[in-house]
């Protein structure tokens, strides 16, 4: 039976790399410190209350602000903002992720000043299955910013999208 549920994961991952995904940063803060996590296993939710899904590894240094309910930043990457989405996504740690970029703070929540938009969010309730916690974003405040040309992950590597108007 194990060579069966292997060969359903290994198809499974697979499968889930041609999921492409607009790269974000999550961002939040917590007990005096800035944290920041690269993700894409965040969606929308309802528009009526305006919500979204941030899914989040339970071993993530982020995992224990979420659960405590912090309030936290959904920050829609650009295709320039590669280099803070490979900082963000484990090649620096901790203070070290916020050194490069446009980081701003608003309501003491630290968010990107050029991202492509900002989805500032109470933390409205929360779930776990396997290895992650679900978390219920409610939607307190957006910015938007420049056009739309997101940073997207997929089969493993980043690549950009540019759509015209």
């Amino acid at each position: 039976m194990s060579g069966v549920a292997n060969d359903l994961a290994i198809g499974t991952k697979a499968a889930m790399r041609r999921l492409a995904k607009s790269v974000v940063i999550l961002t939040t803060r917590f007990e005096g410190q800035r944290l920041a996590m690269a993700a894409t296993a965040v969606d929308s939710l309802s528009m009526d209350p305006p919500s979204l899904l941030a899914c989040v590894n339970r071993t993530a240094s982020i995992f224990t602000a979420f659960q405590a309910k912090s309030p936290f930043c959904v920050n829609i990457l650009a295709r320039n903002h590669e280099p803070l989405a490979l900082r963000c996504g484990g090649q620096v740690k901790g203070e070290a992720r916020f050194a490069e970029g446009d980081w701003r703070e608003r309501d003491s929540i630290p968010y990107l000043g050029d991202a492509q938009a900002n989805i500032f969010c109470a933390n409205d309730g929360e779930f776990y299955y396997g290895t992650h916690g679900v978390f219920v974003g409610r939607v307190t405040d957006v910015a938007l910013f420049g056009t739309i040309e997101p940073l997207i992950y997929a089969d493993a590597r980043y690549v950009g999208a540019h759509l015209a108007m």
